[in-house]
Order: structure tokens, then C-alpha cells, then sequence
């Protein structure tokens, strides 16, 4: 150690100390706070959020201005006398009177509700929407039935029928028909033996008749492709039934987008993400201009827009809308709202389990007090459309006169949907050898009569929501994550944060068993664990009092063994156990008495942390690759399961008040054959399970939409986002104006 080196020294070795007492920084000196007491308000109050702080700051002004009107109505009085209110609900009157001055003016506001087969759209004022199929036709050089695969699916150089629709799903479809058969018996219905072959053998003889064009009464306009806005322009395009109405074989070609499939942005048909953002802001763009009336672009700064989103939802579909509708549409305000939260309030119940069954999606969601229960959401992928997709394919199985039916052009999808609206039904009383008849109509092509039987066709492929793996779903997961991925935490990049549910996990539990396992490698409990990729909740807690017998609400310790620690290959001392002969610490360490026999020791659970344990991304793009399908029952049954968290008076409550909306539920005997169903699989609660339709005997099709314009016509809805907010903001102001957990 060097010692004290004298001054004259450091003089000579040019290292003398020249200090003149100046302080080496201008800043100034930061004490060290005290760790043990230190407090800080720094964004926990309203005033400190900008969308918070607009709140009251719009609220203040309103009284202010009714202030300054009653002042101003006073001094005109012809005595200057005028009675104030002083009685509450005559407060209340005014404030609801000054409502539509204050820009809630119900026919200003714009509900829109996107769906995957349909667009429903029209103003809050309004008794029902415009409904326009969700698609849009514009120039391409080849036709959807060219540039698809047919549908249904088949093999059509195969010998067989059963290798041209696949052994396995001829063999369900099979079992599907002899099990209708023994129930038919039990239920006490006549079954004749030979209906079956009565259906095929009629079918394979028939013969189409034609009829002239003069002898055909409801002969189809189809759109003229010569009537586009901008002939030249390949952005031109046809939407809605008009874009259903280009004849295929049409000079040039057109082919029909659908931005929204399955519920989700149709990511398989898009090369570009920007193609698919400007699909969907053209189909609103046109709907509006042609629907609603209001061509001048100017105009739209003026009026406001409610969005219907469905419950699981993906954040950046969200994100996109905002964006659209603020830069591009322009609009005033715009809120969002989910779709369950929308049907409860369209049928006027305050506690439901809300079964929405749509064209391409099954949505089940539980909705107390006016709120979503975030862990009994689930979204299933199938609906309407895959029981037209199965009825046809059925009814070609069986020797469908008209052979080459495709689902993929325009003019066969609408005669499918036409037979399935018609013809499919729930009810085991229409079930018999029945004769029936069709028009096909094709541009450019003489019409031609078909007759055609059917038997249990009609009913088998309705049924397929109980037993989903009739339905094609060979493509659903076709191109998904493939233009967007998924939305992540902020502060955490690896974490994702679009919105799950302990439901919705439990079903991805029943399809892959694998999923079964929590991210920390805990198995789920059949009562719904809280899924640790759900939306996060301001109340839930983080100790389960029910499970004590004592109840004194004393948190007791954990049962399992401590975490390990973070890294690699950290060795953690195994638990204590006892082995089998009843022995304690004295009995030999190796664990089962493996090493005594010779065998090499298995280590113990939890001996080595895996270095490649899957992270939340891992797990996240593990769900991406399952499909949500699983029978209706089951999953109504793992909602409410999941809603009531082991309360079984809510567990009643939400099983006496299941209603079905969507217009996949208007097949006959739809509700009563959910009912049928959820009672053989509750026989405990059969006399409290009840399914019924809309409370008010609404189109199921639109109550979801006539529910957000009730919400939109509400005066103290503070979920409202304008231009101002989203400037500073951008999509973080959902994070604040939502009504649930974002």
C-alpha cells in the first residue's frame, strides 16, 4: 500500500492539487428520500389522466351552461319570475331534456355492427338496421370458385362415395343417422326402414326440367358491371347484395372480399394487411353513403358511431377501428361495446348467460348487472354457415340431383342458404321422407327446376352444434397471425394481452389436453381456474376464502413447494415425502426405492428448473394453433360454471335465464332442443335450466345491434372517445374510456 506522498513531490511530478473552492456541477444536490416513509400521488388521482380530467371538465361546463340558460330565461320573463325546480326528479327531467342539445341527439348517432356473413348498420333513432352481406366485389383476374377449392370438400375423381367425402366423416355421418334413428324409437315417432333408400334412389333418378325465361316469374336482377362509379379505376367496387349479384361469369371479373371470417379479420384471403384495413373502410364507407343516406363527407364530423366488437376480441381489430373512424370517417365520438353487454341490453335482462349464434361464430358470455363476466366468455368457430356447408354436403352424399353445387359461387351459395333456411330444422316430428322442390337461377342460363327428397338430412346437420366434428374445420385456422400478430403488454414485450377467460381456456383444455396445464405447470381445476393470460380485474382476489371449511377469512399458507429460482439449472431441494411402507426421514433417500433394485434413480419433480420452460408467448401461439369447437352444451355449461366460481345460488340463476340470439338460432326447436340438452347433461337442475329467445319477441338476428343503440342513447355514458383525446392519447384512451378491463 502506497503511503502519503508529500506535496513537493506531486509539485515536481506536475499532480498538485489546484483547487479554487468552485462546485464541480450547476445541479443542484438531491437529498436521499427515506426510504421507510415515502409517498407519492403521481397518477392516482382523476385529475392527473387527460381523459378523466375532459370528464369533469365537460361536466362542469354543462352545469355551467344550464346555469347561464336558467339565468337567461329568468331576465325574459315577462315578470322575471321563474319557478326553479327544486324537487329531484324534476332535476333529473331537465338534465334528460337538455340531452339532445348536447349532442345525444339519437338520430346523430351511427350504430354499426360487423359481423362475418352480415353488416348491420343505421341510426340510434331507428326501429331496425339495414342489413347488407359483409363483402365487396372489385376487379381480379380470376372469380372466388376459381381461385378456391370447391366446397363442401371432395374428392371428385374418387370411385367411392365414402373416399369422396372421406371415410371418417361418412362414418360419423352414418352414426349420426343410426343414433337418430334409436331415438326417434325411444321418443315413441314412427321410422320407416327403407327411408333412407327411398331418398337416395328418388334423388339418383331425377331429372331437372327447364323453364323458359318468359314462364319464370321471380327471375333475379344481377348487377351490371358497367354501372361502377369509376369504370376505369381498379379501386371501384359493388358491396353488399350488389357485389352478390355480379354474374360469374362477368366481363372483366370480379371477386368478393370478406374482411370479417369466423369472427375474427380474415387474414387467409389477404396478401397485404393494408388491402384487408381498406376493404373494411370502404364496406363501412359505401354502406353509409348508400344506406344511411349521407353521401357529403363534410356532414360526418357531425355525427357520432357506436361499435359493436365481440367479447373476446383481438386488441388490434379494436385499435383499427378507433383509427379508422377518427382519421378516416371522422366521426365526433365513438364508443365501443360488446356484443353479449349489447344483447342483454337490446332484450331488457339485467342477469343472463347470452348465447349468440352466428353465421361463422358461437359466442357465450355470462352479464350481470349490466357487465360481462371476464372468465365466461368463449367464442366457438362454427355457426350458420357451417350447418349450409353440411346440408349440402349431406344432401350430396345422398345423391343431390344437382351434382355440381359449389358454395364458392355467388349464385349456389345463395340457392344453399335459401335450401337451408327452408328446409333444416330441430324438430323430430318433421322428420320423414319429404318431396321438395328448387329453382336454380344462373346468369345467362335458363332456369331448371329440380325436385329432390331428403330425410334426416335437415335435421343431422342443425344437429352438428352438438356434435361439431361433422362440420368442416379443416380451414379455419388457415392464415391467422399471418398479416397481424398479436397485441403485447407495454411494459412487458413477451407478455400478451389480448383479453382471454378461464372458459374459454377450459374448452382449448377439452379440444387439446395438453392445454390443460397452467403456465407455472399447475394442472387446471375442473371449477375453471383463473386463466393467467385473462383480462386482468381490479377485484378479484388473490385468496380463495371458500376453500376453508373454517371460513374465518384468514388467507392460510400455500400448500406447494417454494418456486424455484430464476435461471438455469438451479438445483431446488426436493420435498420431504413419505414412502410407501409408512417410513420417514430414516428410510432411504431414492424415491420409490428405485436405487435398492439396481435401477438408476429417477429425480424427483421440481429436482431442475427446465432451461427451456415455455414462456406466455410460447403458450399464446399454442392457442393460436387450436380450434375453439366443442358442443353448445358443454360450453354453455363451462360458462355459467365458470360465472358462478362455486356459488351455486348465481349457478341457478344463470341456468334459469339462458337466452339465444344470433341468426343461427332460428332453425325450428332450436331453444328447446338447448334445453333438451342441458337437462340431460344437469339432471340435478332440471327444473331450473331455461332457454328462451328475446324477452321482447325481436328479430334474434338484430338484438344485439337494437341493444347498442339503447346504449348509445344513453345520457350518462362516459365511454364516449373524441378526436382530442385520441390525438393526445391514441389507443392508450381505451384504456381509460372502456367500460370493462382493457
Amino acid at each position: 500500500m502506497v503511503g502519503k506522498v508529500s506535496e513537493r513531490v506531486l509539485l515536481r511530478e506536475g499532480l498538485e492539487r489546484t483547487d479554487n473552492g468552485m462546485r464541480q456541477t450547476s445541479w443542484p444536490d438531491v437529498i436521499p428520500i427515506n426510504q421507510k416513509n415515502y409517498y407519492t400521488d403521481y397518477m392516482k388521482r382523476d385529475d392527473q389522466v387527460l381523459a378523466l380530467r375532459l370528464q369533469t371538465e365537460a361536466q362542469r361546463d354543462r352545469l355551467v351552461q344550464n346555469a347561464k340558460d336558467r339565468d337567461r330565461a329568468l331576465a325574459r320573463g315577462a315578470n322575471g319570475e321563474l319557478p326553479l325546480p327544486t324537487d329531484a326528479a324534476e332535476l333529473q327531467q331537465e338534465d334528460d331534456a337538455q340531452a339532445p342539445s348536447d349532442g345525444f341527439d339519437p338520430s346523430r348517432i351511427i350504430v354499426i355492427h360487423p359481423g362475418s356473413q352480415n353488416l348491420r348498420i343505421g341510426f340510434a333513432s331507428d326501429a331496425l338496421p339495414k342489413t347488407i352481406p359483409m363483402t365487396l366485389a372489385t376487379k381480379f383476374p380470376q372469380t372466388e370458385s376459381e381461385a378456391y377449392e370447391a366446397l363442401p370438400r371432395r374428392q371428385f375423381e374418387a370411385k367411392t362415395q365414402d373416399q369422396q367425402y372421406g371415410e371418417e366423416w361418412s362414418k360419423k355421418f352414418q352414426k349420426m343417422s343410426n343414433d337418430l334413428k334409436i331415438d326417434m324409437r325411444a321418443n315413441k315417432r314412427k321410422v320407416l326402414p327403407n327411408s333412407k333408400e327411398l331418398v337416395v334412389n328418388y334423388n339418383r333418378r331425377t331429372e331437372p326440367e327447364e323453364i323458359q325465361k318468359h314462364n319464370d316469374p321471380v327471375e333475379i336482377e344481377w348487377t351490371d358491371v358497367g354501372m361502377l362509379e369509376d369504370p376505369t379505376s381498379l379501386a371501384s367496387c359493388f358491396i353488399g347484395n350488389a357485389a352478390q349479384r355480379v354474374p360469374d361469369d362477368s366481363q372483366p371479373k370480379f371477386k368478393l372480399w370478406w374482411p370479417i371470417q369466423h369472427g375474427w379479420l380474415n387474414e387467409d384471403s389477404y396478401s397485404t394487411a393494408e388491402h384487408l384495413f381498406d376493404d373494411l373502410e370502404t364496406l363501412i364507407d359505401k354502406a353509409i353513403r348508400q344506406e344511411l343516406g349521407l353521401t357529403q363527407t363534410s356532414s360526418w364530423k357531425n355525427y357520432s358511431c357506436v361499435i359493436v366488437i365481440p367479447d373476446l376480441y383481438d386488441k388490434k381489430y379494436v385499435e383499427q377501428i378507433l383509427k379508422s373512424c377518427m382519421i378516416w370517417f371522422e366521426f365526433s365520438r365513438i364508443c365501443f361495446v360488446q356484443e353479449s353487454m349489447a344483447a342483454s341490453f337490446g332484450a331488457g335482462y339485467t342477469q343472463a348467460c347470452v348465447v349468440d349464434v352466428g353465421a361463422q361464430k358461437t359466442s357465450i358470455a355470462c352479464v350481470e348487472d349490466g357487465l360481462i363476466l371476464e372468465d365466461s366468455r368463449i367464442n366457438l368457430k362454427y355457426g350458420g354457415f357451417d350447418v349450409t356447408e353440411t346440408f349440402i354436403k349431406m344432401m350430396l352424399y345422398d345423391n343431390f340431383p344437382y351434382q355440381k353445387i359449389n358454395l364458392q359461387r355467388r349464385y349456389d351459395f345463395l340457392l344453399a342458404e335459401e335450401l337451408k333456411i327452408k328446409h333444416c330444422t330441430m324438430s323430430q316430428a318433421d322428420i320423414s321422407v319429404q318431396l321438395y322442390q328448387f329453382h336454380l337461377r344462373a346468369p345467362n342460363q335458363p332456369t331448371y327446376k329440380y325436385q329432390f327428397k331428403t330425410y334426416d338430412e335437415v335435421i343431422l346437420s342443425a344437429m352438428g352444434y352438438y356434435e361439431p366434428e361433422i362440420f368442416d374445420n379443416s380451414t379455419k385456422l388457415r392464415g391467422r397471425r399471418k398479416l397481424m400478430d398479436r397485441s403485447y403488454n407495454a411494459y412487458d414485450v413477451d407478455m400478451p394481452d389480448d383479453p382471454s377467460s378461464a372458459a374459454q381456456h377450459a374448452i382449448l383444455a377439452l379440444v387439446k389436453p395438453s392445454m390443460a396445464l397452467a403456465p407455472n405447470g399447475a394442472p387446471v381445476n375442473s371449477a375453471g381456474a383463473t386463466d393467467p393470460l385473462a383480462t386482468p380485474s381490479k377485484e378479484k382476489s388473490h385468496f380463495n376464502f371458500l376453500s376453508r371449511p373454517d371460513l374465518n377469512g384468514t388467507p392460510g399458507g400455500s400448500a406447494a413447494a417454494s418456486p424455484a429460482p430464476e435461471g438455469s439449472n438451479t438445483p431446488v431441494p426436493p420435498a420431504f415425502q413419505f414412502s410407501a411402507n409408512g417410513g420417514g426421514a430414516t428410510d432411504s433417500p431414492a424415491p420409490n426405492g428405485n436405487a435398492r433394485n439396481g435401477a438408476s434413480p429417477a429425480p424427483p419433480p421440481g429436482m431442475f428448473v427446465d432451461a427451456t420452460q415455455r414462456t406466455l408467448r410460447d403458450l399464446a401461439n399454442e392457442r393460436d394453433s387450436v380450434l375453439p369447437v366443442a358442443p353448445l352444451d358443454i360450453a354453455v355449461l363451462t360458462s355459467i360454471q365458470n360465472a358462478a366460481k362455486g356459488d351455486d345460488k348465481k349457478l341457478r340463476d344463470f341456468l334459469g335465464s339462458i337466452m339465444v340470439v344470433g341468426g343461427g338460432s332460428k332453425t325450428p326447436m332450436f331453444t328447446q332442443t338447448l334445453e333438451e340438452k342441458l337437462r340431460a347433461r344437469r339432471p340435478d337442475l332440471l327444473d331450473r335450466i331455461l332457454v328462451s329467445r328475446s324477452a321482447k319477441d325481436m328479430d334474434e338476428q338484430v338484438v344485439a345491434w337494437k341493444g347498442a343503440s339503447v346504449f348509445a342513447k344513453l345520457s350518462t355514458n362516459d365511454s364516449w372517445i373524441n378526436p382530442f383525446e385520441y390525438e393526445r392519447l391514441g389507443a392508450r384512451v381505451l384504456h381509460h374510456k372502456v367500460l370493462w378491463a382493457w
